[in-house]
């Protein structure tokens, strides 16, 4: 049997649950552009799937016997890349597999149906995200480089960063701030995330970064060497006007088909007109360029991520074509281009 010829999204469905494979392949059949095209119980299953029907995506589950979901990840983006999206527990064990899965290649993931949680919802936006995956740039895993911070660094007298993410977000703010030092500028991070995956985010690049990075709560003070992430699903962040500027936590509706949103973000820094940097990473979508045009026409400094290097060039190009973007960079020149932006004059930091 081979993979018929079709112009739709076709996908592998591998779990080894049968009553998950069902509801995965009913989500996505759902979708007129996707097809599913079969599905797989364990990864020794799945691959021989993939050589047979080459698949455009797969959606994995990570717990499966024989071999765990993230053992045979790491083999498919080290012999035959292609994009992945994740199918995971919505628990806190669940969130740090996922972000490693995210890590190691994984484009994106969804949660499964739990507590009072039907699979209707769980997977409402699992075929985007499934379509998202099939257009984005998948690599082969690269070794990772080591970490070089500045020796001597200190950021500028109330110069605020504030960055925003999406799809292949993990990648990139990993490789972002694990080379910042320890007084690098107070930092404020808008990511897409499920609600439950962005505390162990924030641990996991607390983890990689010299500075402290943690779940932004309502009122925190903003302060040099700490960096704030947005908490997933729950509320906008904002950063508050004034000389002691603070986290906000405003909860609403979406913004830019967003909760936490970017241009909310953005918006707000602008708002504040103090010294700034914003800076737009890879993603689907929007979200963040009109934010971010704001923030440039209220005198701040904007970078974004160049097409090359992104998973996928929405927000990035969105924000570009509009003007928002004064120098694209690839991912590798990002982090050192940020700290030149927000570095206190020698003088000041004599």
């Amino acid at each position: 049997m081979t993979a018929p010829v079709t112009n739709k999204v076709t996908v592998l469905v591998v779990d080894d649950s049968p009553t998950m494979r069902g509801l995965i392949t009913a989500a996505l059949r759902r979708d007129p552009e996707i097809e599913v095209l079969g599905s797989a119980c364990d990864p020794l299953e799945a691959r021989e799937a993939i050589k047979r029907l080459n698949p455009d995506v797969i959606t994995l589950d990570v717990e499966m016997p024989n071999m765990n979901g993230l053992e045979f990840l790491e083999k498919i983006m080290r012999l035959r890349p292609m994009p992945v999206v994740m199918v995971s527990t919505l628990t806190q064990a669940g969130a740090e597999v996922t972000l490693a899965a995210l890590e190691l290649g994984a484009v994106d993931a969804v949660g499964k149906p739990g507590a009072g949680v039907t699979a209707q919802e769980a997977f409402a936006d699992l075929a985007a995200k499934v379509k998202v995956a099939a257009r984005s740039r998948v690599r082969a895993a690269a070794p990772a480089a080591p970490v070089q911070r500045p020796t001597e660094y200190r950021a500028a007298r109330d110069h605020i960063l504030g960055i925003g993410a999406s799809t292949g977000g993990v990648e990139a703010l990993l490789t972002i701030l694990s080379a910042f030092p320890a007084d690098c500028p107070p930092t404020v991070v808008t990511q897409h995330m499920p609600a439950t995956f962005t505390r162990s985010f924030a641990a996991r690049l607390d983890r990689a970064s010299a500075a402290h990075v943690e779940e932004a709560t309502d009122g925190a003070p903003l302060e040099r060497g700490r960096i704030y992430i947005a908490p997933g699903g729950e509320a906008h962040l904002e950063v508050t006007g004034g000389p002691s500027p603070r986290c906000r936590l405003v909860r609403g509706e979406t913004v830019s088909g967003h909760r936490p949103s970017v241009d909310v973000l953005f918006r707000s820094l602008a708002r504040r007109r103090g010294p700034m940097t914003g800076v737009i990473l890879t993603g689907m979508g929007r979200d963040g360029a009109q934010g971010l045009l704001e923030m440039r026409q209220a005198g701040g400094s904007t970078l974004g991520q160049d097409e090359a290097s992104c998973v996928v060039y929405g927000m990035p190009r969105a924000a570009f074509d509009l003007g928002a973007v004064e120098r694209q960079l690839p991912l590798s020149r990002l982090s050192t281009a940020i700290l030149d932006l927000c570095a206190a004059p020698p003088a000041a930091a004599a």
